[in-house]
């Protein structure tokens, strides 16, 4: 699979001792709450699920994301647009 934006746009997941996880690359976040939080970012949606999570810092603008709280999960939905499948299974 290979995406146009992919050779060209950074995107990088730093996870520190599971409480804080940085995100670049991001361009949306789809959807949040303390458990799971939903982000498109240049490499396809990525879904991570936790503990007491909250965003720490966002901005959009530069593609960056700061999550902290108890991470449990980090996943790639795989193949991007099959969003209904994803919202099924985070939603059940």
């Amino acid at each position: 699979m290979v995406y146009d934006k992919m050779e060209s746009a950074a995107h990088h997941l730093i996870l520190e001792g599971r409480e804080r996880l940085s995100v670049s690359g991001v361009e949306d976040v789809e959807s949040f709450d303390e458990t799971a939080a939903v982000m498109r970012t240049v490499r396809g949606l990525l879904v991570v699920r936790g503990q007491g999570l909250h965003v720490g810092r966002l901005n959009l603008e530069a593609g960056e994301l700061e999550l902290e709280g108890a991470v449990e999960s980090l996943a790639y939905e795989r193949e991007p647009g099959e969003q209904g499948t994803l919202f099924r299974r985070l939603f059940r």
